[in-house]
């Protein structure tokens, strides 16, 4: 008898998703390891996965966990025909509906919530669900049952908000009342759209709660939670004329994120991870679920074949990253399992808010977005500044890779907040980093950053720049790590090359350690890997160490006072993962590829990366170097040599030399 192994989530990654039932399946095969816990647990409305905690009490992280599937369930059980297909799934989440709301059932989830409660987020999941099962599930059910769930919900009105996002979840559950004949309701509606409409930017943008925290929250919650109460309201005969004029302005706003938006992914699928909540994986894709699902108008040039391909290849590309537990459910982490990355609102359940990228299975199989042929290809720049979240975002030759380098963002709240926003770049191919300590290198993992300290320990990177400017060809910012210690900032894009200038003036002697991207960590030799003296995968210095520079005294200086960055000084390279990365050191520095600590890269589990590093005394210094960031072998030779640019800075103005092509840049901050 012949025993067959099947490769561990094979049909995931295998899964085309190109037809409604294709995806249909997807969603089926991440729901099914979660809900078998579900069916297992002796409860109802709760998924107990593991007992990590959030900020919230045990039984909301439980709540958490079964709230986060219906955002699969609802589009799941928007066609009737699927609950005869999953008959327990359907029993238990309408019968965990209807227990969670009747305070005599001991499954009820509690009349006594509290101000910032959890379970306000997860009503959001609650009323999106009873949108799409309606006909099914709510018209169906006793006016008893009706009003438990109704007075349930209205604990919302009567506690504090965050007035963020969370002012979404309060709407929905305001429209829900409406809907049911509470007219009374509409007042609160309209109180909350004058706060959330007052945090619309331009573009596309809004803020949530901070003006200086921008990310993909914003398309994945501002926009997704305004558009699915658009499109439920789409058929509503009863809508006032404030209603109709929102829900206008709802999709004008997506019209204007679809460009905007459309530059953070590559065109493998990958989208850019910045921020927070990135636990939440390819919700990312969520906003475009969420505008086809509501029919927002296209933006001139664009189709709806090219919404449906940044959807359904975000997908496929999480399909294929080991996201998952053994036992197939969706752990905190961003790529694979990693406790390390997360918020401290990420409970055990948390990751299946991505279910949220399934909306469009609410669309009937005869909906244009499920007739239409996929588009191959998006409308993508090569340099597209965006001056509300404060970045320059540059694609690759062929777009395989998205960088986006940034100034001004900042987040006080979340953990690891300066990894995640206050970067000099972030990256699709390369993610970035945060870190298990500051107390040792190895432990801060600071790729994309740029660390000092004092002496070998207790490292500090930039966090809250005292000012910053977004320029149409670098960023510039300049942080105070101590009153006493500025360092300014000039990073200029130049793909798949990058150069940074640190003007720094210190009164301390420091220690300064500075990251370029990271990739994985192959073992030399170890299971079939490659030989360690394979130089074209592993590290090694292109260029000797110490090496003389171009200019007469070894300075890096010329006699008319320019600082030079060329491959006369130290650098390294390493390629791995159809990647490469490396740096060309600033004079004095020395350069080596550095292991961090694992589990500290986004992407990565075991990660090196390039690191310069150099110690100086009190005084005025001007630093020039060059990062490698390469997924398509833009800077490669015929021979897989690495081509480095000749980088001049002479006052103010800073050269770039690429064989015959010269680009000049004027840093005007340095004038």
């Amino acid at each position: 008898m012949e025993t067959t192994i099947r490769p561990f989530n094979a049909q995931l990654k295998d899964n085309p998703l190109r037809s409604r039932r294709e995806v249909t399946q997807a969603l089926v095969d991440i729901l099914e390891p979660p809900m078998h816990l579900c069916l297992s647990s002796g409860r109802f409305g709760r998924l107990h996965m593991s007992d990590s905690a959030a900020v919230y009490t045990e039984d909301r992280n439980q709540i958490e966990g079964f709230c986060r599937l219906l955002w699969g369930l609802g589009p799941l059980f928007s066609d009737p025909r699927n609950i005869d297909l999953y008959p327990q799934w359907w029993l238990y989440a309408t019968t965990s509906l209807t227990k969670a709301a009747d305070p005599d059932d001991p499954d009820y989830w509690g009349g006594d919530l509290v101000d910032y409660d959890q379970l306000f987020v997860e009503m959001g999941a609650v009323i999106a669900f009873l949108y799409e099962t309606k006909s099914e599930y709510w018209d169906k059910l006793p006016k008893k049952a009706q009003d438990n769930m109704l007075a349930w919900l209205e604990q919302v009105n009567h506690k504090v908000l965050p007035k963020t996002n969370w002012l979404m979840f309060r709407i929905l559950v305001n429209n829900w009342f409406v809907d049911n004949g509470h007219a009374d309701h509409a007042p609160l509606i309209t109180a909350d759209e004058e706060t959330t409409n007052g945090h619309y930017l331009d573009h596309g943008w809004y803020y949530d709660g901070y003006v200086n925290q921008l990310d993909n929250y914003i398309p994945g919650a501002y926009h997704f939670f305004a558009l699915i109460r658009a499109a439920f309201l789409e058929k509503n005969e009863h809508n006032s004329a404030s209603i109709e004029k929102q829900c206008r302005l709802i999709r004008e706003r997506a019209t204007a994120m679809i460009p905007t938006y459309a530059q953070w992914f590559a065109t493998d699928g990958a989208c850019l991870p910045f921020g927070r909540s990135l636990d939440y994986k390819f919700d990312q894709a969520s906003f475009w679920a969420a505008a086809v699902y509501a029919h927002v108008p296209l933006p001139e040039g664009w189709s709806l074949g090219m919404e449906k391909h940044l959807l359904l290849e975000n997908l496929r590309w999480w399909m294929k990253q080991p996201m998952f537990n053994a036992d197939g459910t969706l752990p905190v982490g961003y790529c694979y399992p990693n406790m390390n990355m997360a918020e401290g609102y990420n409970g055990p359940g948390s990751a299946y808010w991505a279910l949220t990228s399934f909306a469009m299975l609410c669309l009937p199989a005869d909906d244009p977005f499920w007739t239409c042929e996929e588009a191959d290809s998006v409308p993508l720049s090569a340099k597209s500044v965006q001056r509300e979240p404060r970045m320059i975002l540059v694609h690759s030759k062929s777009g395989k890779e998205v960088q986006s380098f940034t100034a001004g963002q900042h987040s006080h709240e979340h953990a690891h907040g300066d990894a995640k926003y206050e970067k000099f770049v972030y990256s699709t191919t390369f993610a970035f980093s945060v870190p298990k300590g500051r107390v040792l290198l190895k432990q801060g993992a600071f790729d994309s950053t740029l660390a000092v300290s004092e002496s070998e320990f207790w490292w500090r990177t930039p966090y809250k720049f005292d000012t910053w400017t977004i320029h149409d060809d670098y960023t510039y910012s300049l942080w105070k790590p101590w009153e006493d210690v500025s360092i300014a900032n000039f990073v200029v894009p130049d793909m798949p090359w990058h150069v940074r200038v640190h003007v720094i003036d210190t009164h301390r002697a420091l220690h300064l350690a500075e990251g370029g991207f990271s990739l994985p960590y192959l073992y030399p030799g170890l299971n079939g890997s490659p030989a360690a003296d394979d130089t074209s995968v592993y590290p090694h210095a292109v260029f000797e160490s110490g090496a003389k520079a171009a200019d007469a005294d070894g300075t890096g200086i010329d006699a008319d006072g320019a600082i030079h960055a060329a491959p006369s000084q130290t650098a390294v390279f390493y390629h791995a993962a159809d990647a490469t990365t490396g740096l060309v050191a600033a004079q004095g520095f020395s350069a080596e590829m550095h292991q961090p600590e694992p589990n500290t890269n986004l992407r990565w589990s075991r990660q090196i990366l390039p690191l310069q590093t150099r110690q100086i005394e009190p005084g005025r210094y001007v630093f020039v170097s060059l990062y490698l960031g390469d997924r398509e072998g833009e800077a490669l030779d015929g021979k897989g040599g690495v081509l480095v640019p000749q980088v001049r800075l002479k006052g103010s103005r800073l050269t770039i030399r690429h064989g015959e092509d010269v680009r000049t840049v004027d840093l005007s901050e340095l004038a």
